[in-house]
């Protein structure tokens, strides 16, 4: 067939993988092929995993692109459409002018380094910034796996994040609201962690709540590889992280690639942190904060000068 990429047949390495490969774009696509969910591949235990990626043929994680290339053909543009992850909502698509965005929100996994670009966006830009939910009491038990727990630490941050979201956009102020999470972060780990009785519930109380809160203007998506993020993890050695497995940093990083692989409520702006420093290397900031005096539109990525492909 055409094809828009070179790519590697790799089932003699995986019979689950039809391909892996890189083209043009620098896109690292991978093409798994799973009969059922029940065969999606989990490290969890049964009772504790939440196969939410409802894919019957396919599933494709991009990782990053830089550039375009040639269009795809019918049967990868038919691939793409199967891969969208229904179960994370998005909020409407708003109507924006060519003013600067009022409304930004950074996401990621965790440790790819949020709060770190959040403060220096806000100081530079004398924004006002929401705070993620960090004292979850639930915590601890959901990390030792104690039954119950997930959906306890789940509804926490439900209530609390929408709860910040919606105080801080009730305030009539000039500067900016730059906010470290996505309300639709929480479906994203609701997912993840609950099983099909408790993401019922939750899911009611999540159509409420998330109702509540637009879209924002401009998301900045923060990428890394899990190995990165391990790294990030244990140098952090913060209380209760020190019993995230490598398994669930995995699961949670592919979650979100197929989250925002299809993502249109707002302009979004990814980033691949893997080999970008903005507190060590003064110049990728530089050219960050350039980047960002510029208007984003639709999905686009940063890719500082001098770095690879």
């Amino acid at each position: 067939m055409p094809r828009a990429f070179s790519l590697e047949h790799a089932a003699r390495d995986d019979p689950t993988i039809l391909y892996r490969g890189t083209g043009c774009t620098g896109l690292l696509v991978t093409f798994f092929q799973y009969p059922s969910l029940n065969d999606f591949p989990s490290t969890r235990p049964p009772r504790e995993r939440n196969a939410r990626f409802r894919l019957s043929f396919a599933a494709i994680i991009a990782s990053q692109a830089a550039r375009p290339c040639e269009s795809l053909s019918p049967q990868a543009r038919q691939t793409q459409t199967m891969a969208y992850d229904s179960s994370a909502k998005r909020a409407p698509i708003p109507r924006r002018g060519p003013q600067a965005p009022r409304f930004i929100a950074i996401e990621g996994p965790l440790r790819v380094g949020k709060s770190t670009l959040a403060r220096i966006l806000a100081e530079r830009l004398h924004a006002r910034r929401v705070y993620d939910c960090e004292d979850n009491p639930f915590l601890p038990d959901f990390y030792n796996e104690k039954s119950g727990s997930a959906f306890r630490a789940q509804m926490y941050f439900l209530l609390e994040r929408q709860k910040r979201l919606r105080e801080a956009l009730a305030v009539d102020s000039p500067a900016p609201l730059l906010s470290d999470f996505l309300m639709e972060k929480d479906r994203i780990f609701a997912n993840l962690n609950l099983d099909d009785e408790e993401l019922k519930l939750y899911e009611r109380y999540y159509d409420l709540m998330a109702r509540e809160i637009p879209a924002p203007d401009l998301v900045i998506y923060l990428q890394a590889k899990p190995e990165t993020l391990r790294t990030r993890i244990a140098k952090k050695a913060a209380r209760g992280e020190s019993q995230i497995s490598p398994e669930y940093v995995e699961e949670v990083a592919r979650a979100y690639e197929h989250f925002f692989f299809r993502y249109e409520a707002s302009d979004l702006l990814v980033i691949n942190t893997s080999d970008i420093d903005f507190v060590e290397r003064s110049d990728d900031l530089r050219q960050l904060l350039r980047r960002l005096e510029e208007p984003v539109k639709g999905t686009q990525y940063f890719l500082p000068l001098g770095q690879p492909e």
